[in-house]
């Protein structure tokens, strides 16, 4: 897979680049039922479902210009290939990166973000498909150049990642609606079975409260895997746990989308303190200083604001793009 893009990235500065929507061919495959297993019925393909949000692959691109100051920070690499490649989910994480109702296109906040940047960069977009799992070794292997995976920056990932922020992170708990659970904290939790994504910073959280729990000689919760969001919300419906407990964007988008269930306990994704999502990147790759460049030109110009309020993730806007690093975490 390396070798294949590496080779890709030649044909790309030849002008050779495939369209974005035959990208799926050389990824992981993408579990099609998984799209709408966010939480709804499809459009109709042509607007706005329920909650709001056009879920349509037809809707209007929000598109930058390139910035030759921005663009001139790049890697000579990057710069020359005239493509940015970028990781993204090959589930469905709507509202932030998903299949679009033609089941062919995708769309969300995190690639439309991606867009931005590589516009403002000069560059082309390349979308990869990745899982979660998958995702750290092929960004090292050099599969793609950015991830934008709703990542937050964690002082584990600093040790092999740099990073360039543009979201606040909280995270959720999605109940069956009218349930008496009240849930936000360790406590409330206690003796529950919850459902969380394996090796991401919610399941850190839940792992945390749990030894809070074994401490005080309290019942700690069961935690639950499942590898697509369909099957947690088919646990969650079928009374098989309790709660799921996720990215606060996910789980809105959900909530919105359906009547049979709702948000409770809105928790820093970074607790006990705050973190921040943000594009990823292989350690001294130098593209993390470009990048943030670049999200702070979209977000002066106004077009990052954009992107938040179409996805309706505008709560966690942030006034200024920061790199963190190793060094300067």
């Amino acid at each position: 897979m390396s070798a294949r893009l590496l080779s890709r990235r030649a044909l790309a500065g030849a002008g050779l680049l495939l369209p974005v929507g035959l990208l799926a061919a050389c990824s992981d495959p993408t579990p099609a039922a998984d799209a709408a297993g966010a939480g709804s019925e499809a459009s109709d393909g042509g607007g706005a479902t329920a909650g709001g949000i056009d879920t349509s692959g037809t809707q209007e691109l929000i598109r930058s210009t390139v910035d030759e100051s921005v663009a001139a920070l790049l890697p000579p690499e990057i710069a020359e290939s005239g493509v940015l490649r970028v990781g993204i989910g090959s589930e469905s994480f709507a509202p932030l990166s998903f299949l679009a109702d033609d089941n062919t296109t995708y769309i969300g906040s995190e690639v439309d973000t991606a867009r931005l940047v590589a516009d403002t960069l000069g560059l082309d977009l390349e979308l990869v498909l990745t899982s979660w799992d998958n995702w750290p070794l092929k960004l090292e292997a050099g599969d793609f150049d950015v991830v934008h995976f709703n990542v937050g920056v964690t002082a584990e990932r600093l040790e092999k990642f740099d990073f360039a922020s543009y979201r606040a992170a909280y995270v959720a708990f999605l109940v069956t609606k009218g349930s008496e659970l009240r849930l936000s904290d360790a406590d409330s939790i206690s003796g529950r079975i919850i459902a969380v994504s394996a090796a991401t910073t919610q399941e850190r959280i839940l792992i945390d409260w749990n030894a809070e729990l074994e401490a005080a000689g309290k019942e700690p919760a069961e935690l639950k895997n499942y590898s697509t969001s369909a099957d947690t919300l088919l646990a969650l419906g079928s009374g098989r746990v309790d709660a799921s407990f996720g990215p606060y964007p996910t789980q809105t988008f959900i909530a919105a989308r359906r009547d049979d269930v709702e948000l409770q306990g809105r928790v820093e994704e970074g607790w006990p303190d705050t973190t921040l999502i943000a594009a990823t990147f292989d350690r001294g790759s130098g593209l993390a200083e470009p990048y943030a460049a670049a999200l702070n030109a979209l977000i002066a110009d106004g077009t990052y604001a954009q992107v938040l309020e179409r996805w309706q993730i505008t709560d966690e806007a942030l006034t200024e793009s920061h790199v963190h690093t190793k060094e300067k975490p």
